[in-house]
């Protein structure tokens, strides 16, 4: 990845998903935003105890380092709901504290809208299909893992809008490394298929559980790029709620030009 700084924000770039002119995309560090606190200081999120002004201000000034386009939220619950955003679909972005639906992926072939997901731990997965023209912008906590959000985000992208999983670029962002994702009480959380993946420390590689849904999905290994980057142990740089409890979320952006 790629660190960026453009219009008074810095965020990091994929290499892969770099070389197409015709997208944007950034997942956003913490740093130059209006937010206080345990919030400071691009916090994209309402309802954790910000402002909602600098939570207004911090979204606009995501949207202005990605071209002016507008963003799209869904309100995220980590469970494995795919949403589809429509040409027709009308979505408040900036002001408004209701997200348009629920889920936590979102697919797109619709222009200048910023498809975005908000993170403090979480993996934001990252899609391109550069034939069909088609976005997508998945949230997956280990919950989202489990239930296998990136293979339903793949099925939408495939039955919806025609994709074919070996032409998708992908891009697996900052989020809980295997340092850090300790699970003491995996036997009641973790389905038995996923202990292959946990050290003998009860720690999870949720990163390699990503790259293996979408191999089996049908992505190509040289398509996918891994940020390899921790939230827990780059506090300094993502909000990470195991790290720090209360805290804000960063956000993570794809839109088509």
């Amino acid at each position: 990845m790629n660190l960026i700084s453009k219009n008074g924000a810095s965020f990091f770039q994929f290499e892969n998903l770099n070389k197409f002119a015709e997208i944007r995309h950034g997942i956003f560090t913490r740093h130059f935003g209006y937010s206080t606190g345990p919030f400071q200081s691009l916090n994209v999120s309402y309802g954790l105890g910000d402002a909602k002004e600098n939570v207004i201000k911090n979204r606009q000034h995501i949207s202005r380092a990605m071209g002016g386009q507008a963003l799209v939220f869904i309100e995220q619950v980590h469970n494995d709901q795919v949403v589809i955003f429509h040409s027709q679909t009308s979505a408040s972005s900036v002001g408004n504290d209701r997200a348009f639906e629920i889920g936590d992926a979102l697919v797109t072939n619709v222009r200048r809208k910023n498809l975005t997901t908000q993170l403090a731990d979480c993996q934001s997965i990252l899609f391109y299909d550069p034939v069909r023209h088609v976005i997508a912008n998945t949230h997956s906590g280990w919950r989202g893992s489990i239930k296998n959000i990136i293979g339903r985000t793949l099925a939408v992208m495939k039955n919806h809008f025609q994709c074919a999983a070996a032409d998708i670029i992908v891009g697996i962002g900052p989020s809980l490394g295997p340092c850090c994702s300790e699970f003491v009480n995996y036997r009641e959380e973790i389905p038995q298929k996923f202990w292959h993946y946990k050290s003998s420390t009860d720690h999870i590689d949720f990163w390699a559980v990503s790259r293996d849904q979408l191999i089996s999905a049908g992505v190509l290994s040289e398509n996918i790029e891994t940020a390899n980057i921790c939230t827990k142990c780059n506090t300094e740089a993502f909000f990470s709620y195991r790290g720090e409890g209360q805290t804000g979320r960063f956000a993570s952006v794809i839109g088509l030009i």
